[in-house]
């Protein structure tokens, strides 16, 4: 079993500067710090960390003068990368997670498998085409998408009520945590193994 749990990540280009750090769910809890020029993505991460329990920092510079695109989707591709080395080779944990997460009028369902084998399936329908203050909320889609393949996560999105384009997108963002959170903890029943019936993720 990986008894580290915790990785740091740096990724810097001529777009972006992200630095992602975390410990997973359980492990080593502390209260997030995020500083991106994105501000509306800087209250969803503070949630993701919140509710995941993840001791997550994230530092974020992006050419936003531009869009707002690049540095979403690096910051989704970074913290992809954390998770991924966090989990190492991901014996004994529980390895699927699911939550339904409601907030006033929507409900969200974010169910996961840490599987190794990186696949999105997205269904928020009610924000597309929408912006919530300066955030384009077309870009939900690329920071999952960026996290779901660098962390090889099967990632599975779906709004089940409301139409809110805030609530639905913090809805995801905390259903997405508590998901995380379940199945990055440690198995007891799983005696340190690989939760593969192949043996091998």
């Amino acid at each position: 079993m990986n008894d580290v749990r915790r990785a740091e990540v740096e990724r810097s280009t001529r777009e972006t500067q992200i630095r992602v750090a975390l410990a997973l769910p359980g492990d080593a809890p502390a209260p997030p710090k995020v500083e991106t020029p994105v501000p509306f993505l800087s209250h969803m991460l503070d949630a993701l960390g919140r509710h995941g329990a993840m001791a997550l920092e994230v530092e974020a510079k992006g050419d936003v003068e531009i869009d707002d695109h690049h540095t979403v989707e690096d910051v989704g591709l970074v913290l992809g990368q954390a998770l991924d080395q966090a989990l190492g080779d991901r014996k004994g944990i529980y390895r699927y997670g699911h939550f339904s997460l409601v907030m006033d009028e929507t409900l969200v369902d974010v169910a996961l498998d840490l599987g190794g084998r990186p696949y999105l399936v997205y269904d928020l329908p009610a924000i597309t085409g929408k912006w919530i203050g300066r955030f384009d909320c077309e870009l939900v889609r690329e920071f999952y998408q960026a996290l779901a393949v660098q962390a090889r996560m099967n990632l599975h999105v779906h709004l089940r009520a409301g139409g809110n384009a805030h609530h639905v997108v913090e809805a995801s963002f905390k259903g997405l945590a508590r998901a995380l959170r379940m199945a990055c903890q440690r198995d007891p029943a799983s005696a340190g193994s690989v939760p593969s019936t192949k043996g091998v993720l």
